[in-house]
């Protein structure tokens, strides 16, 4: 009988993935506020950027309008959990518990994917794009005009996150220190951002390496193809849409926690951009490449901007010289060509090929006997 044993490689990937998860899990004990919020932000779009390379790389339709599916988390969360405000803002609310407001605005930035779905199913690449361009407008000027649901151009306070009694915020339990850190709203929902993502993670690996992957992906090189093999076209589009919209609500909780408070100018044009840029810079197709470009795009100008007093090329907004904002701009700029040109792959094919002649090192070692014996008696079984 052979002997079993995990293969080197795999060992070596376990501990890899151990090690991440215990240092995620305690920099909020060394983070200062600033970084953790930054952290916060990457983690909203990466789960935001994995939905939309669901629906772009995978099932290959283009869209332009994920930031109005993001302010229907943001304020759809606002809104149920919140109680009615007095005085001049006037923005009301259900006043649901905060679990259960997120559980129903996922489930209505799915239909709200699911009623745009039959106009995806029409449409295809640039004509798709434009269309789903029109739901941003449209939900720039419902934000902006609806005072009485997200307050007006001012904007609305988002209430803190509870789970069974604990509050995700400065209050309940007031004074909460762990190994001599106080843990504050930015510390307790780091914790939250890490479930999140790793759900959103394990959900869409699932995803396209099953099934329905599969499909999606057929359907994205051939309609016809996929007709012919049996697949339901119109159906499987339908849910690609309503999948990637249920994944930018979350987002758009997250990301209205991480704020604490939300206004209209966020969930523009840009935002969209940004999400096409990172999954173009992460690698289309790719749910790691997405969110390493999320991470990416969100960073660099937060950064940018906290060490712009460093930077000679930096200068103060409105001065005649390069902003933080501007400069990040061109960044992704560069960064976008350089993929297109050099990486078609982005991040993740940059990350596979690095890590190509380690697997090859790791496989060599496997199939290599102990001892350095080429008898065929010895043989190994890779569990």
């Amino acid at each position: 009988m052979s002997e079993r044993r995990a293969s080197p490689g795999r060992v070596v990937r376990a501990a890899v993935w151990v090690l991440v998860v215990v240092v995620l899990l305690a920099l909020p004990l060394y983070l200062e506020s600033f970084w953790l919020q930054t952290g916060l932000f990457a983690m909203a779009f990466m789960i935001g950027a994995i939905g939309l390379t669901l629906l772009v790389g995978i099932a290959g339709q283009l869209s332009l309008g994920h930031a109005f599916f993001v302010a229907i988390g943001a304020y759809g969360y606002a809104y149920l959990s919140g109680e009615s405000a007095r005085g001049a803002e006037g923005a009301s609310g259900l006043g649901l518990p905060p679990l259960l407001a997120v559980i129903v605005v996922v489930l209505v930035g799915g239909l709200a994917g699911a009623l745009f779905s039959p106009i995806a199913g029409r449409l295809r690449g640039i004509y798709l794009g434009l269309a789903s361009l029109g739901l941003v407008f449209l939900g720039q000027h419902i934000l902006f005009n609806a005072t009485a649901l997200t307050g007006g151009f001012n904007g609305r306070d988002v209430m803190p996150f509870e789970l069974f009694g604990f509050s995700f915020s400065n209050a309940d339990p007031d004074e909460l220190t762990v190994l001599g850190v106080r843990y504050g709203a930015l510390e307790r929902l780091w914790y939250v951002g890490l479930v999140l993502v790793a759900l959103a993670w394990w959900y869409a690996r699932n995803l396209v390496g099953g099934r329905p992957g599969r499909a999606l992906a057929t359907v994205r090189d051939s309609e016809v193809a996929a007709a012919v093999m049996g697949v339901n076209v119109a159906r499987y589009k339908a849910a690609a849409f309503t999948l990637s919209s249920m994944y930018a609500a979350l987002c758009g909780v997250l990301l209205a926690l991480a704020f604490g408070r939300i206004v209209p100018e966020t969930f523009g044009l840009l935002m969209s951009i940004d999400f096409l840029v990172m999954i173009v810079i992460g690698g289309i197709g790719s749910v790691g490449g997405a969110a390493a470009g999320a991470v990416f795009v969100t960073a660099l100008p937060l950064i940018l901007n906290r060490y712009s007093d460093s930077l000679p090329l930096l200068a103060e907004p409105g001065s005649g010289g390069i902003s933080a904002a501007e400069l990040s701009r061109l960044l992704y700029g560069a960064a976008i060509i350089v993929v297109l040109v050099f990486a078609r792959e982005g991040i993740a094919g940059l990350l596979r090929r690095l890590a190509a002649p380690l697997s090859v090192a790791a496989g060599r070692a496997r199939s290599s006997p102990p001892g350095g014996s080429s008898s065929p008696e010895v043989k190994e079984t890779v569990s």
